[in-house]
């Protein structure tokens, strides 16, 4: 597929994918499904999904020792800590500003991949980067949903949603396994992922949490198709992108999630976010002239 080989195209599908898991999130959250169990639903229901798709395919997934240590410490960075964080935080933060606490893990993974020396972008890239940031700076100053404050508490909380996600991406790209696709990495990792957080639920809470599923059975399949589709190409993205320009889904993402927010859930946000929200945008648009310009690895 010519979208597979495509940064920009793959950074807007990965990104717009991503910004309604927190609209979603929000809906099962006053639907009182715990925040373990809708993690669970995204991976156990991604994995399954793309797991479906490789054996119809003719392929497998591989078990060996360097593969399954990716797919634990690609799952626990990438998918467990930050979901379990978003879905805590989305009540008390609201869908659009957690969706803006994204927005901080490209000067995070950018940071961290100057430390140890993984591919930087060029000036257009960095240019894109510093000015997202800004924008997700304006938006995070207005603390929250209008007439509801964030505490300092949850927005420290939610920081570290960017900073696990950062974390993970530079993992990846340092671990990625000799001749591994893509694909077969997504599936790795979020069954894994899905098992961790059931030996969570097994630990901590009761399997019983898992029935109140039935009571947002359309949000939970929008969410399943949503990840799925999202994870088919999250790793692709990696790949041919790198791991500071895969950060930059969530600056789309924040976008996705303010807009789908506002439009259905009635959230209502300051005449600053917006603005802020605008010069996201541009920022993205300079990455992904910066990353046609000077493309990554593919």
């Amino acid at each position: 597929m010519r979208i597979y080989h495509s940064p920009a195209a793959l950074l807007l599908l990965t990104g717009g994918t991503l910004g309604l898991t927190f609209p979603l999130g929000k809906l099962a959250s006053e639907a009182a499904v715990s925040p373990i169990v809708w993690s669970w639903v995204i991976s156990a229901g991604a994995g399954v999904c793309l797991l479906l798709l490789q054996i119809a395919s003719g392929k497998t997934v591989s078990l060996k020792s360097n593969y399954l240590k990716f797919y634990v410490i690609s799952a626990i960075f990438s998918i467990v800590v930050p979901n379990l964080l978003i879905f805590n935080v989305i009540p008390k933060l609201g869908s659009g500003f957690t969706g803006i606490l994204f927005t901080l893990s490209p000067i995070i993974t950018l940071t961290l991949s100057s430390l140890v020396n993984v591919q930087r972008p060029q000036f257009l890239g960095l240019l894109g980067i510093a000015v997202g940031f800004i924008g997700a700076v304006v938006v995070t100053l207005t603390r929250g949903e209008v007439g509801q404050p964030a505490s300092v508490f949850w927005i420290f909380l939610g920081l570290c949603i960017p900073l696990s996600l950062a974390s993970g991406n530079i993992y990846r790209t340092l671990a990625w396994p000799k001749g591994a696709g893509a694909f077969e990495l997504s599936i790795g990792s979020n069954l894994t992922s899905a098992l961790m957080l059931l030996c969570i639920m097994f630990a901590y809470s009761d399997l019983s949490d898992l029935y109140q599923l039935m009571s947002v059975k359309e949000i939970a399949l929008a969410q399943v198709i949503g990840a799925a589709v999202m994870f088919s190409v999250f790793f692709r993205l990696q790949q041919v992108g790198g791991p500071t320009y895969l950060s930059q889904i969530g600056y789309v993402a924040a976008g996705v999630a303010l807009i789908s927010g506002t439009v259905f859930l009635g959230e209502r946000y300051s005449l600053i976010t917006w603005l802020g929200a605008v010069v996201i945008v541009v920022g993205i648009a300079l990455s992904i002239v910066g990353q046609r310009t000077h493309p990554g690895p593919s």
